[in-house]
């Protein structure tokens, strides 16, 4: 299960000068610190040390990239190219007929599919497999919808504004791909922070939640750039604008950015693990079954064809061909991944991960 958020720049927002921001685990102490837990401090890693209380070195600006109307084309390009490189991928044909082009005029955004879940947890390969059914026009993690995540989840625009953003972007990506008759599917990992606003949005969308070993889901993360310590002057962003490193996202409690910056690596994947689930359980489950549909990873990938089944269900997919589909690409699930938490970290690491989400784990039943 990879996730491709791969682009990088090494350039400042905009590329200019820095714009301001606008489990059956018992014992187990919440509380425990690296230190605690035997692991090494940057200082004592022989890394540069980290900014508990003065943010990253004077050179890396760890701004996010801003969404200000002198950048809407860049957005609109990063999300062009994203869109293109992703949708080349489901190898589906673009055809121009008339109904095509009538229909992507005005596009309908009507029973939109958001998948959510953490980062490394299935979301990517849930999406390919949707991107496969011939009803559903599947987008994966588009950078603008991406970037004004924080916008939401901060207040810093209204519901007005951010409702019609969004719209906006989603509706666009139907024409571009002529899709406007089909219904619009997205996945981006950060939605699972934003359901009560999606629900709002988008009053008849579903949502289907994948559920991964919150361990594993660390383990997996803790492969990739986007909040290690490694990377913490490399000064390369991925799409939605976010620097590299160990910086503090915005979904991070403002109480705990200190901690979340100078914390271990293995830390920083599960607390991320921890918080999108967390807010996507939080906010999904009231929804109902007609909207919110939960699954876990595990049970997808020992068992697609009764998970998928099930998605299929939910979503009101009742075509033979097209459920075959769905049901076909659910068949390349692997049990691989399953338990690699045990492989990847230390002893130390484990029981550094498995203190902060004792709680969460054990109420979702990952407790061995």
């Amino acid at each position: 299960m990879t996730s491709r958020d791969d682009e990088t720049s090494t350039a400042g927002p905009d590329g200019a000068a820095p714009v301001p921001a606008i489990e059956a685990i018992e014992g187990a102490d919440p509380a425990v610190t690296a230190a605690d837990l035997g692991l090494a401090t940057p200082a004592e890693s022989g890394e540069e040390p980290l900014p508990g209380s003065g943010g990253p070195p004077a050179h890396i600006d760890a701004t996010p990239t801003p969404i200000v109307l002198r950048n809407l084309h860049r957005w609109a390009r990063l999300s062009y190219r994203a869109e293109k490189r992703y949708y080349r991928r489901l190898e589906r044909p673009v055809r121009p007929t008339p109904e095509r082009l009538l229909a992507s005029a005005f596009p309908s955004l009507k029973r939109a599919v958001f998948i959510i879940g953490a980062a490394r947890s299935g979301t990517t390969f849930l999406g390919d497999c949707f991107g496969h059914v011939p009803e559903i026009s599947y987008h994966h993690e588009p950078p603008a919808t991406k970037a004004a995540g924080r916008y939401v989840y901060e207040g810093l625009w209204s519901e007005r504004r951010s409702r019609f953003f969004f719209r906006s972007v989603y509706a666009w990506l139907l024409r571009l791909e002529l899709d406007g008759h089909l219904r619009f599917c997205e996945k981006t990992p950060t939605n699972a922070l934003l359901v009560p606003f999606l629900a709002r949005a988008f009053p008849d969308a579903q949502f289907v939640h994948i559920i991964r070993d919150g361990r594993d889901a660390a383990a997996s993360h803790y492969k990739q750039p986007w909040l290690r310590l490694d990377q913490a002057t490399s000064g390369k962003r991925e799409p939605g604008g976010y620097l590299h490193g160990p910086w503090a996202p915005w979904w991070v409690e403002k109480e705990r950015v200190r901690e979340f910056e100078t914390t271990s690596d293995a830390h920083r994947m599960i607390w991320s693990w921890r918080r999108y689930t967390e807010a996507a359980i939080r906010d999904g489950r009231p929804l109902g079954p007609s909207r919110y549909h939960e699954l876990r990873y595990e049970s997808l990938v020992t068992d697609p064809r009764t998970e998928g089944t099930r998605i299929l269900d939910f979503l009101g997919i009742t075509d033979p061909a097209s459920r075959e589909v769905f049901l076909t690409a659910c068949d390349r699930a692997s049990e691989g991944s399953m338990g690699s938490w045990k492989r990847t970290f230390s002893p130390a690491e484990q029981r550094q991960v498995v203190a902060d989400s004792a709680e969460l784990l054990r109420s979702l039943g990952y407790g061995d």
